[in-house]
C-alpha cells in the first residue's frame, strides 16, 4: 500500500513539473531488480519522442501501479529527461491455504482468488482475496469462519511466504424451511419439491441439509417450475434469505408469491407452405384434449418434445420452433411456429475438465459430430446423455464461432464427481434380519465402466452378485453388461426344497425406438437341487444337479414424468425367457403395466394402478420346483410371504401362473409438521395357480385380496415401513399376516 509520504512525494513532483508540453527525450529509471526497465516502459505506454505534460504523467503512474508489480513509484520530468524510480513489491514464494481438508475445494479457491504462487503480492489484493475466500465459503455452508493470514518476507529475495490459515467451524445446518405467502401447497409437499432439507440427526450422510447457496438458487428455480407445472403462470420466488433465530440455528425463508390460477385455451400451429402436416398431427390432434387442462410448464414440454421426434427422424434438420403465449383472462392461448432454422455446421468439439476419464467415453456419448449439421435439439440431449452417464458433477456448453460463418465450434467443459460407493445395508423385520453390503465404481479405468459387486445375507438364503456394465459399447449406443452370481436357499421348511445356484449372464440395453428400450441376456446357471423328506414322489424325482442355457430378453416403455415420486405417466414391459440348452426346460412370458395420475392439483395425492401376469410351461417335463411361481411379496399385503397358492403335504409348491392387480393412492398429510410421514391406502388382489403334475391342485378360482393402509416413516436408524391389511378373500390353506414392518437403513 502506498503510504503517505510516498503519495506527497509523487503530488510534489508533478505539480512541480512544467505545466508546458515537452519532448521526452530520454527515460531513467531505477530501483527496479526484477522487472527489467524495457518492461516498466511497455507498461507505462510512455516512449521517446512524446509530447509529455500533467494528463501524461497521471497516465503513467496509474498504468504501472495497475500491474500490482510495484509498492511505491516516484517521477521527475526535467529537461526532457523521465527520472522514474520504483520500489517493486514481493514476488509470491509460496502460498499455503491451511485448514481445509478437502483438496478439491482448496484448488477451487486458489483458481478464484488472484493472488498466486510466482505473482505479486501487495496487501489491497490480499484484502480483497479474503474477502472472497470467506464469501465462497459461505456458499458451501461455512458461516461461522474464521480467516487470518501471516507472511514470512525474504528481504534479501523481495520474495514472500503466504499462509491463509482457515478455521471452518461447523457448517452451518438448516433448522427449519419456511415458505411464506399464499397457501396453495401444504409445506410438506413443497419440501419434496425442493433440493435443500431441514436437518434431522438421521441424515448425517446428506450435504443438503446445510445452507448452500447453489442449492438455494436451484431450489427457487425448483419451486418456479413446481408451481408452473401446476397452473400459476405468474408465480414469483421473490426472494430467499437465512436467517438467525434466537438459539442461533438457521431458517431457510422461501417468499413465494403465486399469482392466479391459469387454463389452457386455444391453440394453433403454423407451419411453412413447403411443410408436410400429417408429420404433425401427432402435435395437433393433442389440442382438443388440453384446451381447458390447467396450465401446465411440463405438458407444454411435452408438445415441444414431438416437435423434437420430427426434428431427430430427419425430415427436417434445422427446424426451429417458438411459441408465444396470449393470456385472456385466466385463460392462454398459444401459436406454435414452426420454421426452419439457420443451417451451421460443427467444425470442431473440443472437451476439458476430464482429468480421470478419457476423452473417448465422452465423445462417444455426443449424438452430435464434428461434421454433423449444427442441431440444437441434438446438442441438449447429447449434453443430457453425458450428464445421465453419473460420473459428473457439472456439464457446461459454449458454443462460438468457427473458421468461417458456416460453422460452430462447441466447447465442452465437464466437472467430475467421485464415482467410488461402499455400503454396508441392515434391516429388521416380520420377514426376518437382513445384512448386506457392496462396493460400486462407476467409471472405473476412467472408461465409463460399472463395477458392482454386492452380498446379502437373509434367514434363509446366500446371495452375492458381481456386475460388470460398458455403456456405449464399441461406440454404439448399447449398453452391454456381464454379471457372475451365486446363491444358496433353504425352503425346505416351507416349500419342500434346497437349492444352490451359481451363474453367469451376457446382456446388452439400448433404445429400439424413442422411450422403448430393448434389453436381450444370455443367462448361464448350474443348479444342485434337494427335496425334503416328505415332499411328493412327483417332486422327488426333480431332485439332483440341473445345467441351463437361456435367451432373455424384455421390451420397456417408461413414460413417467418422474423416476423418483412420480405423479402422472406410465411404464410397461413384456418379457419372455426361452431355453436354449436346458437339463429341464421352460418357456416364460411376464407383463407389467403400471399407471400414475395425480388426484388433486392442490395437494400430493398421487392414484397409481398396476397390473402383472407371469406364466411359466416345462416343455418336456414339470416344471421344476425352484422355478414355480409365487406372489411377490410387495403386491399381495396381508399374506404371509410364499404361503398362498397350491399346497402338497403342507409344502406351498408356487404354480405355473401368477397375476396380480394393485390400487393405490397417497393420502394428503394427516399430521401438520411431521414431514418425514407418508400415508397411503392400497387394495391388492392375486392368485397363483397351476401344478402341471397334479390338476386337482390347481387352485386357480381361489383369488386372493386385501385392503389396507401403508405408512413409510423416515427414522433415526433408517426409513421404516408399516402395512396393516386385512384379507378379504383367501383359500383355507393360505396363511394371512395383518401387521408388516421393515426397518433398514444404508451407512
Amino acid at each position: 500500500m502506498m503510504n503517505f509520504f510516498s503519495k506527497i512525494i509523487i503530488i510534489f513532483c508533478i505539480f512541480t513539473t512544467s505545466a508546458v508540453s515537452e519532448i521526452l527525450k530520454k527515460i531513467e529509471i531505477t530501483g527496479n531488480k526484477r522487472i527489467s526497465s524495457e518492461t516498466i516502459i511497455i507498461f507505462s505506454e510512455v516512449k521517446i519522442n512524446d509530447q509529455i505534460n500533467k494528463s501524461k504523467l497521471d497516465k503513467v503512474i496509474k498504468n504501472l501501479y495497475q500491474t500490482n508489480f510495484f509498492r511505491n513509484i516516484s517521477l521527475n520530468f526535467e529537461n526532457q529527461i523521465l527520472f522514474l524510480n520504483v520500489e517493486e513489491n514481493p514476488i509470491i514464494e509460496n502460498l499455503e491455504i491451511n485448514g481445509i481438508k478437502k483438496q478439491s475445494l482448496v484448488e477451487f479457491i486458489k483458481g478464484k482468488i488472484q493472488l498466486a504462487e510466482m505473482k505479486s503480492f501487495n496487501e489491497e489484493l490480499l484484502a480483497v482475496d479474503l474477502d472472497l475466500i470467506n464469501n465462497i465459503l459461505k456458499t458451501n455452508g461455512y458461516y461461522f469462519t474464521k480467516i487470518s493470514s501471516s507472511k514470512n518476507i525474504n528481504s534479501d529475495l523481495n520474495t514472500i511466504n503466504l499462509r491463509i490459515n482457515i478455521d471452518l467451524g461447523e457448517k452451518a445446518k438448516i433448522k427449519k424451511i419456511i415458505f411464506l405467502g399464499e397457501k396453495i401447497f401444504k409445506e410438506k409437499r413443497l419440501k419434496e419439491v425442493i433440493a435443500s432439507e431441514e436437518h434431522k440427526f438421521w441424515k448425517f450422510i446428506s450435504n443438503n441439509v446445510y445452507i448452500n447457496q447453489e442449492l438455494i438458487n436451484l431450489d427457487k428455480r425448483l419451486l418456479v417450475s413446481y408451481f408452473k407445472n401446476n397452473g400459476f403462470y405468474d408465480v414469483k420466488v421473490e426472494n430467499s434469505f437465512v436467517e438467525f433465530d434466537k438459539n442461533s440455528n438457521f431458517n431457510l425463508i422461501f417468499n413465494i408469491i403465486p399469482g392466479k390460477k391459469y387454463f389452457f385455451n386455444e391453440f394453433n400451429l403454423n407451419l411453412p407452405s413447403n411443410y408436410d402436416t400429417t408429420l404433425f398431427k401427432s402435435i395437433t390432434k393433442k389440442f382438443p384434449k388440453l384446451k381447458g387442462d390447467t396450465y401446465s410448464l411440463l405438458k407444454i414440454n411435452k408438445l415441444l418434445n414431438e416437435i423434437d421426434k420430427i426434428a431427430l427422424s430427419g425430415q427436417y434438420e434445422f427446424i426451429n420452433a417458438k411459441i408465444i403465449e396470449k393470456i385472456d383472462g385466466n385463460k392462454i392461448n398459444f401459436e406454435i411456429n414452426i420454421s426452419e432454422s439457420e443451417k451451421f455446421y460443427v467444425e470442431k468439439i473440443n472437451i476439458s475438465g476430464n482429468f480421470n476419464t478419457l476423452e473417448e467415453v465422452i465423445r462417444n456419448n455426443l449424438i452430435i459430430d464434428e461434421g454433423d449439421p449444427f442441431n440444437e435439439i441434438l446438442f441438449n440431449k447429447s449434453v443430457n446423455e453425458i450428464q445421465s452417464l453419473g460420473i459428473f458433477k457439472k456439464v457446461k456448453t459454449d458454443i462460438e464461432e468457427g473458421s468461417n460463418s458456416a460453422f460452430k465450434i462447441i466447447n465442452l467443459n465437464v466437472e467430475e464427481r467421485p464415482t467410488g460407493e461402499i455400503s454396508i445395508s441392515a434391516g429388521f423385520g416380520t420377514d426376518g434380519e437382513t445384512i448386506g453390503g457392496g462396493i460400486k465404481e462407476n467409471n472405473f479405468l476412467g472408461k465409463g465402466i460399472n463395477l458392482n459387486t454386492s452380498l446379502e445375507l437373509t434367514a434363509d438364503s446366500i446371495k452375492g452378485k458381481f456386475i460388470y456394465a460398458k455403456p456405449n459399447f464399441n461406440y454404439t449406443d448399447n449398453t452391454l453388461f456381464t454379471s457372475l452370481k451365486s446363491s444358496t436357499s433353504d425352503f425346505l421348511t416351507d416349500s419342500g426344497y434346497k437349492t444352490s445356484e451359481i451363474g453367469f449372464s451376457l446382456g446388452t440395453k439400448f433404445e429400439q425406438f424413442q422411450n422403448i428400450f430393448l434389453s436381450p441376456e444370455i443367462d448361464f446357471l448350474l443348479e444342485d437341487l434337494e427335496t425334503s423328506d416328505k415332499a411328493s414322489s412327483t417332486l422327488k424325482k426333480q431332485e439332483g444337479s440341473y445345467k441351463d442355457l437361456y435367451f432373455n430378453y424384455s421390451i420397456n416403455q417408461d413414460l413417467r414424468d418422474k423416476k423418483f415420486r412420480t405423479e402422472d405417466g406410465y411404464t410397461t414391459t413384456f418379457s419372455q425367457e426361452l431355453p436354449i440348452v436346458s437339463d429341464n426346460a421352460e418357456f416364460a412370458n411376464a407383463f407389467q403395466v403400471t399407471k400414475y395420475k395425480k388426484l388433486s392439483s392442490t395437494s400430493d395425492m398421487v392414484g397409481k394402478i398396476s397390473f402383472f401376469g407371469k406364466t411359466i410351461t416345462g416343455l418336456s417335463d414339470d416344471v421344476r420346483i425352484s422355478k414355480r411361481l409365487n406372489v411377490p411379496t410387495s403386491k399381495l399385503r396381508g399374506f404371509e410371504r410364499g404361503k398362498v397358492g397350491p399346497v402338497e403335504n403342507n409344502d406351498y409348491i408356487g404354480g405355473n401362473h401368477v397375476s396380480t392387480f394393485n390400487l393405490s393412492a397417497t393420502l394428503p398429510t394427516v399430521v401438520e409438521g411431521l414431514d418425514n410421514l407418508d400415508v397411503g391406502v392400497f387394495f391388492d388382489a392375486a392368485n397363483v395357480w397351476g401344478v402341471d403334475y397334479n390338476s386337482s391342485l390347481d387352485d386357480k378360482s381361489k383369488i386372493r385380496s386385501s385392503t389396507g393402509v401403508a405408512l413409510n416413516l423416515m427414522t433415526p436408524i433408517g426409513p421404516l415401513s408399516f402395512s396393516f391389511a386385512n384379507a378379504i378373500t383367501k383359500a383355507s390353506t393360505d396363511k394371512t399376516e395383518t401387521f408388516r414392518f421393515n426397518l433398514g437403513t444404508q451407512f
